[in-house]
C-alpha cells in the first residue's frame, strides 16, 4: 500500500533531457586594492602658498639668528678692531679681537689685564690699553720705570721705557693715589700711546671689557694671555 505522506515528484523525462543543466559557482572575488589618492596640480594658489610659507619659515629663522646675535652682542663678546700701534709689539694695527664684556660684572680688573674702554677724550670710540695700577694704590714714573707703591713694576712685554711729556697727568717722580673704581691704563708702546699718563685714571664705568681672543690674522688665532707680575 502506498504511502501517502511521502512526496512524490512527477517527471516527465522529454522534459528533463531538454532542459540544460546550468552549473552556478560563487562569483570570483577580485582583490582590491587601496586606490593612491592622486595629486592635485600645483595650481598657481598651492604655489603661491608654498612660497609664502618659505618665507615667513625663513623670516623666522633670521629673527631667531638676529635675536641670539643681538643678545650675544650686548652681553657676553663684541669684536673689535685694533687700530694704530699703542699696543705694539703685541698688538698690530688691523688685529681683530673679542672682547668679553661679562668678566668685570662678576670680578674686577686686575693688572695686566688688556682692557678696551671709551676713550676719555671721545667716548664715541674704544682704545685698548693695559691695565696698570688699581684702585687704592700708588703709582709713579721715574726714570723711565713704572712703581706701584714703592715697588719697581718689571714689564716684560715692552720694547722701551715710559717716558712723560710736558703737561701729563703725571709728572715725573711724582705720586699719584689711584681714586676708589678707577684704574690707571697704560700703551704697550709707551713712547706712541695716548693713555693714564696723558689723561689720568679711566672709571670702571667705562671699560666695555677684557680682550679674549685675537681671531684675526689667523697666525696669531688664540686667547689673549695675561702678563703676570
Amino acid at each position: 500500500m502506498e504511502n501517502l505522506n511521502s512526496p512524490k515528484v512527477a517527471i516527465d523525462t522529454n522534459i528533463a533531457n531538454s532542459v540544460p543543466t546550468i552549473v552556478v559557482s560563487r562569483p570570483a572575488i577580485s582583490k582590491t586594492t587601496e586606490e593612491t589618492p592622486k595629486e592635485k596640480p600645483n595650481t598657481p594658489l598651492s604655489f603661491i602658498q608654498k612660497f609664502i610659507n618659505f618665507i615667513l619659515d625663513f623670516l623666522e629663522t633670521i629673527v631667531v639668528a638676529l635675536s641670539i646675535f643681538v643678545v650675544v652682542y650686548l652681553f657676553l663678546v663684541q669684536p673689535h678692531e685694533v687700530k694704530g700701534s699703542s699696543m705694539e709689539p703685541n698688538f698690530q694695527n688691523n688685529d681683530y679681537i673679542l672682547t668679553d664684556k661679562i668678566s668685570y660684572k662678576i670680578n674686577e680688573p686686575s693688572r695686566g689685564d688688556v682692557v678696551i674702554f671709551k676713550s676719555p677724550k671721545n667716548p664715541e670710540v674704544d682704545y685698548i690699553k693695559r691695565v696698570i695700577g688699581l684702585p687704592g694704590e700708588r703709582v709713579k714714573v721715574q726714570n723711565g720705570s713704572v712703581f706701584i707703591n714703592d715697588k719697581k713694576l718689571e714689564e716684560p712685554y715692552l720694547k722701551d721705557r715710559t717716558l712723560l711729556f710736558p703737561g701729563s697727568y703725571l709728572q715725573e717722580g711724582v705720586e699719584i693715589t689711584v681714586p676708589v673704581n678707577e684704574y690707571f691704563v697704560f700703551g704697550d708702546n709707551r713712547p706712541h700711546s695716548s693713555d693714564s699718563r696723558e689723561f689720568g685714571p679711566i672709571p670702571i664705568s667705562s671699560i666695555i671689557g677684557k680682550a679674549l681672543i685675537r681671531y684675526w690674522p689667523l697666525t696669531k688665532l688664540g686667547p689673549i694671555s695675561k702678563s703676570s707680575y
